[in-house]
């Protein structure tokens, strides 16, 4: 029995285990269109086409398209899609997430709060303040001592709780336009072969920010967790038509302590330790401070050299501040992108395109719509790169050569030269800068129309 393309929710019930779902015949190579569109078939099935980025190299990325029926799991809560991830076997398997998932909650599906994870560690937000309040601790050296050890404690529950791994041969999509997962930490780690689509996933707040007084001039606190994290390994991932956002609990919502924010919120994506061959498309970016890291390290002891090749294009960054993306090592194509600050917004604007150690970034094409006050010289940031691309990007409507604004105003020891190394060559259709904003209009993010989810 084939399963029917609706926005309707499958009638099962919300049991509290992964229930298989009937399953459609493996499909042929999707075709994509202008707006990102896959050829007839379920979303769950469809794999991404040839020549569509750096995930479409090697072997390809078809996650869990072939899934045979008893590998197809319809889940609605934490504990369904816990057991999905954990089914036993390397092959294939398709998760469908129906409505909300929230990782902060027990097996029972209460929920969870920050209270909760402190009980029994001996934390005190308000002790672990007096402890480390730098007229008191000093501001030479980190945190140590009986509130840091409890704070880790907690730390450590909540991360038992909310980091979850997306295994290999893994198709991982919404079922409908409000499927979403809340509050979880999720990894892709030592897997290869996952497409992750159709999701929208929000606000991995860390209940427990770490004081590191000696970070910065000034200090600052540092949370844990990446919305969704490529990492140790990882290979041929597919990120396409999700929506990352801190929303509703933004970082400005926060409060300050020490004189610096309590930054609760880390990555949104994050592509690290040797990882590579992804591509992101379609997907939506919004509310979020420290976007796309891509290599965590200048050391070249994690496996980085010749890998952490991404391909980031067709996507749209609402309101962010900074890593969009920011590049160590890795060969990073980022082409028809819309970059939306707005005035009023709610994150600062830092940069979009971090030049870091030994990076290579390819941005082409790109729209940027910017208030007056962000100059076309702070959209590149310097992070000991040597060498970048930009062609054919535009400034609300208008052509700028972003390379030469940054170099204009950058000092002569940050000065960034022609990347001359590589060309990329696995994309879709490259459209001009100026038809970006109207044709990723309404095209990003979760995408569903009456009667069919892809």
């Amino acid at each position: 029995m084939r399963i029917k393309r609706s926005l309707a929710f499958a009638a099962a019930a919300a049991a509290l285990v992964a229930v298989p779902a009937q399953a459609n015949a493996a499909p042929e190579s999707s075709q994509s269109s202008p707006t990102g569109q896959t050829a007839q078939q379920p979303v769950e099935r469809q794999v991404l086409p040839a020549g569509d980025g750096w995930a479409s190299a090697g072997a390809g990325t078809t996650g869990g398209a072939a899934a045979s029926p008893e590998r197809v799991f319809d889940v609605h809560n934490r504990a369904g899609l816990l057991a999905a991830l954990a089914a036993a076997g390397t092959e294939p398997r398709i998760i469908r997430v129906h409505g909300d998932i929230s990782a902060n909650s027990g097996p029972d599906g209460k929920a969870l709060t920050c209270t909760d994870y402190a009980a029994g560690t001996g934390y005190s937000l308000e002790q672990y303040l007096y402890d480390y309040d730098p007229a008191r601790y000093g501001t030479d050296q980190e945190p140590a001592g009986e509130q840091e050890s409890a704070r880790r404690r907690a730390a450590a529950k909540q991360a038992a709780t909310i980091r979850w791994d997306i295994p290999g041969n893994t198709t991982i999509v919404g079922a409908g336009p409000d499927s979403s997962i809340t509050g979880a930490a999720l990894r892709i780690n030592r897997a290869e072969n996952v497409i992750f689509r159709n999701l929208t996933v929000r606000d991995a707040a860390d209940c427990f920010p770490a004081w590191d007084p000696t970070d910065g001039a000034t200090g600052n606190w540092n949370s844990e967790y990446d919305l969704l994290q490529i990492i140790n390994g990882s290979k041929n991932v597919w990120v396409d038509h999700s929506h990352f956002t801190d929303a509703p609990n933004l970082d400005n919502l926060q409060p300050t302590y020490f004189g610096r924010p309590y930054q609760v919120h880390d990555g949104a994506v994050d592509v690290t330790n040797g990882s590579d061959l992804v591509t992101m498309s379609y997907n939506r970016f919004s509310d979020h401070d420290k976007l796309l890291l891509i290599g965590s390290t200048d050391s070249t002891t994690r496996g980085d050299v010749g890998k952490l090749r991404v391909t980031i294009h067709h996507n749209s960054f609402e309101n962010v501040g900074q890593r969009a993306p920011r590049v160590r090592f890795g060969q990073v194509d980022v082409y028809n992108n819309h970059f939306v600050t707005a005035a009023g917004s709610p994150v600062p604007y830092g940069y979009t395109f971090g030049a870091g150690f030994d990076s290579h970034i390819n941005a082409e094409a790109n729209a940027f719509t910017l208030p007056g006050n962000i100059p076309a010289s702070a959209i590149i940031g310097h992070f000991k790169g040597k060498v970048i691309t930009t062609t054919g990007n535009t400034i609300n409507g208008k052509h700028v050569d972003l390379r030469a604004a940054y170099n204009t105003a950058a000092a002569a020891d940050k000065q960034l030269a022609e990347d001359t190394s590589w060309t990329p060559t696995l994309r879709t259709q490259v459209h001009p800068a100026q038809a970006v904003p109207a044709l990723l209009k309404d095209h990003v993010g979760p995408v569903f129309t009456a009667g069919d989810n892809h």
